[in-house]
């Protein structure tokens, strides 16, 4: 993970990988102690290759705490496990530099 700042919008925090029960913690962590006062809190999720039911977790917890939202495009995996929950309209999309409702 990397976190980067974006003027316009808060902090962006940067998401490759696998994030599972085992990985999840340490994006929890790193959005608590990096994007502590921000606008907006930005997941840049185009580069997970694995997301569970932990890792949907820690995203609905993030955005039930501060404004959240997801860059993409949205990996096929992570779109299913979104879509599948019902939990896709929950998040606003921001993909190509453009905001989508979620």
């Amino acid at each position: 993970m990397t976190v980067r700042s974006a003027a316009d919008t808060g902090c962006v925090v940067v998401c490759s990988g696998e994030f599972d029960q085992d990985t999840v913690g340490l994006l929890q962590v790193t959005c608590d102690r990096e994007t502590a006062g921000e606008k907006l809190l930005v997941l840049d999720v185009k580069n997970v290759t694995f997301a569970d039911s932990s890792f949907l977790n820690t995203l609905i917890r993030l955005r039930n705490s501060r404004p959240l939202a997801l860059a993409g495009p949205l990996p096929d995996q992570m779109h299913r496990l979104l879509d599948l929950t019902g939990a896709l309209a929950l998040f606003e999309m921001h993909e190509g530099g453009e905001q989508q409702a979620g």
